[in-house]
């Protein structure tokens, strides 16, 4: 069988700048803690994802106690995520403005936010529609996180170090779901609702202090002009067209897109609703499936960061995706708590295998001065998420969670032979570009 074509493969932007930016087989593979802004990210996304995961798990019970309804559990999960519309616009705003400069004023948001909720709990005046309100400006912001950190550790750390950064962050936000998942639960439990939310409110404090303590280096040679409503829709049609370039980051985006519809929901947002209302659990019963999930994540994770996601990333994302929704169709048959948490903890572990080697090489085939639009685009992936809960809660209505649960699986497993096959040849290209 004959091999790609080196012609073919010289004219790829993405095989290019995916081969340039890897770093040479003789680089020592130093630790990212060796540099300084890293020291101060690192814990600073530890500290807002461990508070994002104690606020999902806390609201989310709330909620669904104080209505009694799926579909406001999927409604409230969705406000979460409004701002996945304009995620480009954060990374056009992080590309001129600078990604620590717009993740710091996207954590004071928090901040705020948070503040709010916890004086209304602390006060008794807390109620679903207030939770909605909040979670609706929250979820303006909130989605771009994860972009703008990733694009700002790109920023930050040498080419040889990236692929370990995105290990030890993605391990960070994994370990964040089993803490806040576990602690969430019993803080309420123990504390009441009002000081759980103070602890929610540190948190995010100390991950805005934190942020302050990052530098990030000024490209060279790069004048920030002032912007304009011109100037920024063209910036940002700048980072489409280069997707749409780029065969490689196209598969990449679609297959983020389909795990988010059809994937997160089942292991996610409709957790609340499985927990209480098909195993019958409380909310330490949820906190422990949340964890599950989290823990199997947390392994995967870890694995990545110590052995990396190896020469094939595009190989091993599409593997582990396929794997990921065929093990989701087993948790949508299972009937009791024992088995969904074996299936939780085995899909966690699997999806960091997709998760992981998808954000390195989006980062890794993505041009420097275009990071912060790419990965924009990639949080505006995340508007599969609202759309599959929104469906889901209307599904599971009508149909039940096993049916629901069942077809979303199955459809994620077609779509992402589809993808294999659409995308077969840059995505096979990416491992043997030396």
């Amino acid at each position: 069988m004959s091999g790609p074509d080196p012609k073919a493969i010289r004219a790829d932007p993405s095989v290019l700048a995916y081969a340039a930016d890897r770093p040479a087989p003789t680089a020592g593979r130093s630790s990212p803690f060796s540099q300084r802004s890293f020291r101060f990210q690192w814990p600073a996304d530890l500290a807002v994802s461990w508070a994002f995961e104690m606020e999902t798990l806390v609201l989310g019970w709330y909620v669904l106690i104080e209505t009694g309804s799926v579909v406001w559990l999927t409604a409230f999960g969705s406000l979460q995520f409004t701002g996945t519309l304009i995620s480009p616009l954060f990374g056009v705003a992080g590309d001129r403005l600078g990604h620590r400069t717009v993740l710091s004023a996207m954590r004071a948001a928090y901040v705020l936010l948070s503040l709010c909720l916890a004086v209304l709990a602390l006060t008794g005046q807390l109620n679903p529609l207030a939770v909605f309100v909040v979670a609706a400006f929250s979820g303006l912001v909130r989605p771009s996180d994860i972009g703008v950190r990733n694009a700002l550790i790109a920023a930050t750390v040498p080419p040889a170090q990236l692929a370990g950064a995105i290990g030890v962050e993605r391990v960070s936000m994994d370990s964040a779901r089993v803490i806040g998942a576990l602690s969430g639960a019993a803080l309420v439990a123990a504390l009441g609702m009002g000081p759980a939310y103070v602890v929610v409110v540190g948190l995010y404090l100390t991950s805005l202090l934190l942020t302050f303590g990052i530098r990030e280096p000024a490209r060279p040679g790069e004048a920030r002009a002032k912007a304009s409503l011109l100037s920024t829709w063209r910036e940002l049609g700048e980072g489409v067209a280069y997707a749409r370039a780029t065969p490689a980051l196209l598969a990449a985006l679609w297959l983020a897109c389909l795990a988010n519809f059809a994937a997160y929901p089942l292991s996610g947002g409709l957790l609340p609703h499985v927990a209480r209302d098909v195993y019958g659990l409380d909310r330490t019963g949820l906190g422990t499936l949340v964890a599950c999930f989290a823990g199997g994540a947390l392994l995967g994770s870890l694995l990545l960061s110590l052995r990396g996601v190896g020469a094939r990333p595009a190989r091993v994302m599409l593997l582990a995706a396929g794997l990921w929704f065929a093990v989701l169709l087993a948790f949508a048959q299972a009937e009791t708590a024992l088995a969904g948490m074996v299936l939780l903890l085995l899909a966690g572990f699997i999806q960091s295998f997709c998760m992981v080697p998808m954000q390195v090489l989006l980062l890794r085939i993505t041009a420097a001065g275009l990071r912060g639009r790419v990965m924009g685009l990639r949080m505006l992936a995340i508007y599969g998420l609202p759309v599959g809960l929104l469906l889901a809660g209307f599904g599971i209505a009508r149909l039940g969670f096993a049916a629901t649960a069942t077809l979303y699986a199955g459809f994620g497993l077609l779509a992402t032979a589809a993808i294999a096959w659409r995308w077969r040849a840059a995505l096979w290209r990416m491992g043997e570009a030396r």
